[in-house]
């Protein structure tokens, strides 16, 4: 597929954000992941697709280790962000999650005003020493979250009355407030109408600009539209990986061209 050693089949050498390498992860005694290593660039939009339960989210929760919240998961193999290895005992995850910040499939704001949403994870991470800088900063993420224009006049009334298309962008906004650099997003799209989805869609076209940015999609048309680099899962395998033009018209893998043609999944 690449003129590389066959052991680095899944690796594309650019400016990388994050590296993984053989990476297993556990429930108990299902392997959920097997052996996948990539390479994700900064500044990048990477799609991961495959069937339902074929191990995209899960690997995607690797990356700002949420899977450590699941008692019975067990991680096994390396993941870097900046050459840093993120399971490093000395590694605190909180802080971990404000670099890499996470966007859920069902849009989640917390019951507070959306002010409060967006300022939560700075106040924390104590990235304002005073109301007017914690004021620009919920401004800015507002603004990167392509919602300011909408509520800058109810930055007071609860995040939970806006529509379900403005609380995910909202929830991108909180995402982006404690200035993270990569940006997961699982499925962020699924609960959304055609016209939130396209404004989502366009909204992590521009973010990627200033993160790398990793969507799991169960749309392919989605992952065409917004990717650069598309990775295919199947039953836990990272079975390919390459530029989304590549793997959507002409894919190396029986099973990504069975996929793409929708005679799997």
């Amino acid at each position: 597929m690449y003129d590389l050693p066959q052991t680095d089949s899944h690796v594309i050498h650019e400016d990388l954000k994050v590296r993984a390498r053989d990476v297993q992860v556990y429930y108990g005694a299902t392997h959920a992941i097997k052996d996948v290593s990539v390479d994700i660039a900064d500044k990048t939009v990477t799609a991961f697709i495959g069937p339902s339960g074929c191990g995209k989210s899960t690997f995607l929760r690797c990356i700002n280790r949420m899977n450590d919240t699941i008692d019975v998961a067990r991680i096994e193999g390396d993941i870097l962000l900046d050459g840093e290895d993120i399971y490093d005992p000395a590694v605190d995850p909180v802080q971990l999650r404000a670099r890499v910040g996470m966007v859920f499939q069902k849009p989640n704001p917390f019951p507070k005003s959306i002010y409060d949403n967006v300022a939560y994870g700075p106040k924390i991470h104590g990235m304002a020493k005073t109301k007017s800088d914690l004021d620009d900063i919920v401004e800015r993420a507002l603004r990167r979250g392509a919602i300011w224009e909408e509520v800058k006049d109810r930055l007071l009334e609860p995040g939970t009355g806006l529509s379900g298309g403005q609380q995910q962008r909202l929830c991108i906004a909180r995402a982006v407030a404690t200035e993270p650099e990569v940006l997961l997003m699982d499925e962020p799209c699924s609960a959304l109408d055609p016209i939130a989805t396209a404004q989502v869609e366009e909204l992590i076209d521009e973010l990627r600009q200033n993160y790398s940015v990793v969507i799991v999609t169960h749309s392919m048309q989605q992952a065409a539209r917004v990717s650069q680099k598309t990775a295919f899962f199947h039953l836990g395998n990272l079975v390919e990986y390459g530029d989304t033009g590549q793997i959507f018209t002409n894919p190396q893998d029986p099973r990504t061209e069975s996929y793409i043609t929708g005679r799997i999944g």
